[in-house]
């Protein structure tokens, strides 16, 4: 077995070279969330078993469908946000809580919403120890959090091949903004900065990526006769 004091300076590399060769080099400049992926240890955001996979360059599968997005990419889709001090978020579909702790990060007021029951119990575990101050509630996913509303800034931990109506509304009208990855038929999917207009969400694609649908946001499916 490898001793604590050991496997922890492991890690702490591992989250340095991370930084340097993951994130940095792909237009990631914000140094708040620069500052938290160095600091966070996100091998707690990780079931014991699959914490050696923390900093791999790649999504970690975590059952059900659901992952822990690669670390680039929840990055980049946190620099997206903008968040700034005292703002409102809402992160739906947190998973284990890694994203909602880089908001947290960037002074953002943290609701982290999921459904699953075992993804929530590393989140409570990892949250408390390391960004304490993020709220974590349960519920459909698809529902949102509608008693924080409304939300400066609404993150989708996650794709969907639309976003649910009901984060729509949940979206502060003036300077809310909305981030996901949007996929569609031919599995590319897109990060999308949202933003709410007197038509509706005007989503502008800002880049390409394969992060997976999430499953219980995926449309019912519907009869062909």
């Amino acid at each position: 077995m490898v001793p604590p004091e050991v496997s922890s300076d492991l890690f702490a590399r591992a989250r340095s070279h991370m930084v340097d060769s993951q994130v940095r080099p792909n237009r990631v400049s914000d140094a708040r969330i620069l500052d938290a992926m160095r600091r966070l240890p996100r091998e707690r955001f990780l079931p014991p078993n699959l914490a050696t996979l923390a900093y791999v360059d790649d999504d970690v599968p975590l059952g059900n469908g659901r992952v822990l997005i690669e670390p680039m990419i929840i990055a980049r889709m946190v620099q997206l946000a903008a968040a700034t001090s005292g703002e409102r978020a809402l992160v739906v579909a947190a998973g284990p809580g890694y994203g909602a702790a880089l908001l947290s990060a960037c002074g953002a007021r943290v609701t982290a919403l999921e459904e699953d029951p075992a993804l929530l119990g590393i989140a409570r575990s990892a949250l408390t120890a390391t960004a304490p101050e993020v709220t974590i509630v349960s519920g459909p996913l698809g529902v949102g959090w509608p008693s924080g509303a409304p939300y400066d800034v609404i993150l989708i931990e996650g794709a969907v091949a639309s976003i649910p109506p009901a984060l729509a509304q949940q979206l502060q009208h003036d300077g809310g903004r909305l981030v996901a990855v949007l996929r569609g038929d031919s599995g590319v999917g897109q990060a999308v900065l949202a933003e709410p207009t007197p038509v509706g969400l005007r989503a502008q694609p800002m880049f390409d990526c394969a992060t997976p649908l999430i499953p219980s946001l995926l449309p019912a499916p519907s009869f062909v006769f």
